[in-house]
């Protein structure tokens, strides 16, 4: 089960996200589902298409599948998704 503090080790692809705050303000306001994951990017395809958003210097706003909402810092995504899956939580 995916919660807020398990969030960043599962995988995020058919996750609704949206994007709250950005360095470039052409992502802020972007929100759909995710399609695709590399190390640096998010695809997102919403209403109008697919868009590919920067993880790094980027706050995503993530919906779970129960409804929760959880805000995430993008710089805390940057990694290939299989090794930011299989990483263990550090204390």
């Amino acid at each position: 089960m995916i919660t807020p503090q398990t969030l960043l080790r599962h995988e995020f692809t058919g996750l609704a996200v949206s994007v709250v705050k950005a360095r470039n303000p052409a992502y802020v306001g972007i929100s759909g589902r995710i399609v695709d994951e590399t190390r640096n990017m998010l695809a997102v395809l919403t209403p109008a298409g697919e868009k590919k958003v920067e993880k790094k210097d980027t706050v995503f706003r993530f919906t779970l599948p129960d409804g929760v909402c959880a805000e995430v810092d993008g710089s805390a995504l940057v990694a290939r998704p299989e090794k930011r899956i299989s990483m263990r939580k550090t204390r």
